[in-house]
This record gives C-alpha cells, structure tokens and sequence, in this order.
C-alpha cells in the first residue's frame, strides 16, 4: 500500500521541498532506503550517508545540507515525524475477540467480551481482563491481576497473583510481572536464610511497554510502581518495592536494586544499575555500564562507577589514555631527583 507524500507530511505537519506527487510505499533507513521509501536525517555525523542516499524523500530538521536534487520534508523532529509515518505504514495487529476453545480460563475470572484469550492462554481465579486486551499463548494472568484495556500481553508473559496492569501496554515475551521480591533475613543461630514474605503487589500504569524477558518483582509490602508511559528494554531487573516515575526510559540490562525511586523521565544506558534505598531525580541521565550508589539531583548527567558528573568522567578517561607517557616522565623525573640530590648532574 502507497501513500502521497503530500498525506504523510500533513500527517507530520511537515513542508514538502521537491517532488510533492511522489508515492510512497514504506519507510527505511537511509543506507538501505530506495525508491518509493521514506526516511529521516537528524544528526550531522550521518551527512555522507544522507548525501548517498537512493530514498525517495528525506524527513529533515533545520540543518540539513543542501537538498542537491533529493525531496525533503522539513519538520521540527525528523526522528519524531518518522516514528508517526512508521506507524501509519505498520498498525497494530487486529484480533478476533473471543476467548479460544484451548483457553483456560477459570469460572470466576471476568474477561471482557471485546478481549482476546488465545489457546493455551490462562486466567486464574478472580482475574479481571479488560476490553481489547489481547492474550497470546502460554500467558498466565493469576488470581486477582487485573489487566487494562488495550494492552497486548506476548507469548509467555506470567502477570503474578494481584498484580495490576494499566491501559494500552505491551509486554513483549516472557516478561515477568509480580515474581518474589529478593528478602530474606540471616539467622547465624540455625544458620539459615529466612524468606521475607513478599505480600505486595506490582502496579504497570498506562502506556508502559516492557521488552522481553524483563522482570519486575513484586513489593515486600505496598507496591513496586512502573509509572505511565514509561518504556523497559529487554533483561531488566526491577527490585522490589521501586518506584520508576513516568516516562523513564530503562535500556537493556539495567538492574535496579530494592526501593530505588526513579523521578519522572529518569534515562538509564544499558547495563547500569543502582544500589537499594537512593533517589534519582527528574529527568537524570546515566550512561551505560554505570553504578549508582548514591543519591542522584534531579538534571544530571553522571556516569562511571561509581557515578561522577559526564564532564569529571571525560576528563579522567582523558588522562587515563595518556598514563603510561605521564609514567614514563616521572620516573625520569626520578631519576634527576635522585641525581640532584647526589649532587651530581642529571
């Protein structure tokens, strides 16, 4: 299916430069993109590749390069405007409603008639499925978790006893939602470790999408909050009894630790984590591989482990690049010292 290049720029609210009537069929990026695709252009490092590029129009901000023959669409976010016409091209998947003769879903569990259970599906004892959620295969919704409308649950996703699951999310496969907080007590009498019951519960928000085999644990007491429109990459380890605000962004193999409280908007690179029992601020940013031990401001942009303001960071990988020269020159100046104070030239 093709769309009018005229459609999807008012679609972004974008101005056309170039060919207005042009068709297109789908959307690409710039170094595989070819007739009748769209892409986007919106970093200055990818300049050769937009000026070698066969798409047949470019969305683009403000700075791009002179448009040399190509048709541009001059938006505000070219990565933005793409992300909208991407969808356009790519709806969601439409199911049949209904709950599948290999479902098993229990007598006292409600499941809307506009939702979809597929076989192999289960919905425990006192479960709530709201309109247009779709279950897919090997999904376990158990005793009294509650799923919104709109939201999509993947093969094999298990949403625990409880647990609460808000409007329009995705969990992609395997996702874990309410398995047991890690709690336990040292008894050096017996000795053993003494489980602490995990009596809370997990609460998903609205609009939160979770990547595959990502787990959230459930609270020791209260709730372990994923806050609204918040986004989770795959192999994610949230702890118990976290807070992640809304809109925070989890890159892949973050691990959070118990009661760490994410702000709102709260960035985490891959494979960072946080110790237990600390705050980072409204809209931080730590890069990847980073350790927070500490309390983190609201703003900041730290990095390393432990964590150190971006700026600190460069400046010491700066010098450390330059160790073995600054070790050379002082162990020659060693050697002058230890001639001068021989008395003895150097």
């Amino acid at each position: 299916m093709s769309r009018a290049l005229s459609e999807l720029a008012a679609l972004v609210g974008g101005d056309i430069e170039g060919d207005a009537s042009l068709q297109i069929r789908g959307v690409a990026v710039l170094e595989t993109a070819g007739e009748g695709q769209l892409s986007f252009y919106g970093n200055a490092r990818y300049k050769h590749v937009l000026e070698a590029s066969k798409a047949a129009a470019v969305l683009v901000g403000k700075d791009a390069p002179p448009r040399q023959g190509k048709t541009y669409v001059r938006v505000k976010n070219p990565h933005l405007a793409f992300a909208r016409i991407s969808q356009a091209f790519h709806p969601p998947k439409r199911h049949a409603p209904g709950i599948a003769s290999g479902a098993n879903v229990h007598p006292e569990a409600t499941v809307d008639a506009q939702a979809t259970v597929m076989a192999g599906a289960t919905v425990a004892r006192g479960a709530t499925v709201g309109p247009r959620a779709v279950l897919y295969p090997g999904v376990f919704v158990g005793e009294g978790a509650r799923v919104g409308a709109d939201t999509v649950l993947s093969s094999n996703v298990t949403i625990c006893d409880g647990c609460v699951v808000g409007a329009r999310c995705l969990f992609h496969p395997s996702v874990v939602i309410g398995a047991d907080g890690f709690g336990f007590a040292l008894d050096l009498e017996k000795p053993e470790h003494v489980k602490i019951p995990q009596a809370g519960i997990v609460r998903v928000e609205d609009d939160v999408e979770i990547g595959a085999c990502s787990c959230v644990d459930r609270a020791t007491v209260g709730e372990t909050v994923i806050g609204r429109g918040t986004k989770i990459d795959n192999l994610v380890q949230v702890g118990h009894n976290c807070t992640v605000g809304p809109l925070s962004i989890l890159c892949a193999q973050v691990g959070l630790s118990g009661t760490t409280e994410l702000g709102t908007g709260v960035m985490m690179g891959g494979q960072s984590g946080s110790a237990g029992h600390l705050k980072i601020g409204d809209l931080a940013k730590v890069g990847a591989q980073s350790g927070v031990m500490s309390d983190v401001e609201g703003g900041a942009q730290v990095i390393g482990s432990p964590v150190q303001p971006q700026r600190d960071w460069l400046r010491s990988m700066a010098l450390l690049a330059r160790l073995p020269d600054l070790a050379q020159k002082v162990k020659e100046l060693e050697k002058q010292l230890a001639a001068l104070q021989k008395g003895t030239p150097p």
